[in-house]
């Protein structure tokens, strides 16, 4: 891997990352196109860390509240938020725990399995965007609980398929429930830090990050994190106010047509 190539997918990673179009799909349809391969995690050990401080950066300051409400077992929103979050996580937990190897799986599964499910993708999308127009008619919105973390929890654990928005599923979830537009970006946002921070540990102490082994350069880790973390910035902060406008019709075309195009070029 060269420089340049760091650079595309770190700006990749930190763009999808956020944005409801799926980074993991994204990454198996560059990776495809132009014969990118790498031997082990490492990569994207690095990138997903930058996203991961991207978020930290951005939520700074309700991290902050969170933890120190929590450790202090003071009774607040702040607190509570920490613990609907960490309810949000079991599904997901159970999924790394028994079905790990064969999620892993589906990543050697090329562009269909991509393109299936970005069409899942669009059609969530859209439908959460009216679902979540009629509700604020209605005035029917509310705080997420903790049946509304679970059930947002899930769509996370099923958001593993590569082409599955992670975002795009949890924040299309959250709004079909009824959550508060204001409220449900945040916490997806949050609630992902928490199986990722898991699951990298998980692959350093599993030996999944070694890249003198693999031959990835330093100055490549270095430009695609950087990439990654800057790029994440902009579209975290992006993808807030897009959710509070509830405007997903442009990604959801979007979704729809790259998953037809990842379904089409293989049979060509």
């Amino acid at each position: 891997m060269n420089g340049f190539e760091a650079l595309v997918l770190g700006l990749l990673q930190g763009f999808t990352e956020f944005l409801p179009v799926s980074s993991s799909g994204h990454l198996v349809i560059v990776k495809t196109l132009f014969g990118i391969e790498t031997a082990d995690a490492s990569f994207e050990i690095v990138v997903h860390a930058a996203t991961v401080l991207s978020t930290l950066v951005v939520f700074r300051k309700q991290l902050w509240e969170m933890i120190s409400d929590t450790v202090r077992f003071r009774k607040t929103e702040a607190s509570g938020l920490t613990l609907r979050i960490l309810f949000s996580a079991i599904p997901v937990l159970i999924i790394g725990l028994f079905f790990k190897d064969r999620i892993e799986a589906l990543f050697t599964g090329g562009l269909t399995v991509v393109g299936w499910m970005l069409l899942l993708t669009a059609f969530l999308l859209a439908l959460s965007q009216w679902l979540s127009v009629i509700r604020q008619r209605k005035g029917t919105t509310h705080p997420i609980g903790y049946r509304d973390a679970f059930i947002i929890g899930i769509a996370q654990a099923c958001a593993v398929m590569p082409g599955l928005s992670r975002s795009g599923a949890t924040i299309a979830t959250g709004l079909s429930l009824g959550g508060e537009k204001d409220k449900v970006a945040p916490f997806s946002f949050l609630m992902v830090l928490v199986p990722v921070l898991g699951e990298t540990f998980l692959e350093v102490i599993g030996g999944g990050f070694d890249p003198a082994l693999t031959g990835i350069p330093f100055y490549a880790l270095g430009i695609g994190f950087a990439s990654a973390f800057l790029s994440g910035l902009l579209a975290c902060r992006l993808m807030i106010a897009i959710v509070r406008k509830v405007k997903f019709a442009w990604f959801a075309v979007y979704c729809l047509l790259v998953g037809l195009a990842c379904l089409i070029v293989p049979l060509l």
